[in-house]
């Protein structure tokens, strides 16, 4: 699984930002995922806790953004929802449309003292 590493990497990511603004907790982070970037939300959720523990994090509260996952046609420009089973456009047929929204994973917010 490798939502525990990508769960580590949000914890270190906000723990150093947190001791570089000084600050003595962190008791929110805000996270977006992208329906489209092969992570899956609820696991993140589920090793955020002990992943988290004895650091600054220790005790935050975790939300997430859920990304809907968002393609555009090459061929005809035509933007539809997209998920991970989409490989042609559904205005056209043309196929492989490019992803442009849905590969998200990102920081967004923190909530620290």
């Amino acid at each position: 699984m490798h939502e525990v590493a990508i769960t580590q990497s949000i914890i270190d990511i906000c723990e150093e930002t947190a001791r570089h603004q000084g600050a003595m907790a962190v008791r929110g982070v805000t996270v977006e995922i992208g329906e489209l970037s092969g992570v899956v939300p609820e696991a993140v959720e589920f090793c955020f806790e002990a992943c988290s523990r004895g650091t600054l994090l220790e005790g935050a509260t975790l939300a997430i953004r859920r990304i809907p996952g968002r393609g555009r046609c090459n061929a005809c420009m035509e933007e539809f929802p997209m998920d991970s089973q989409t490989f042609t456009c559904p205005a056209c047929g043309e196929f492989a449309p490019r992803r442009i929204s849905g590969e998200e994973l990102s920081v967004k917010e923190m909530e620290i003292d």
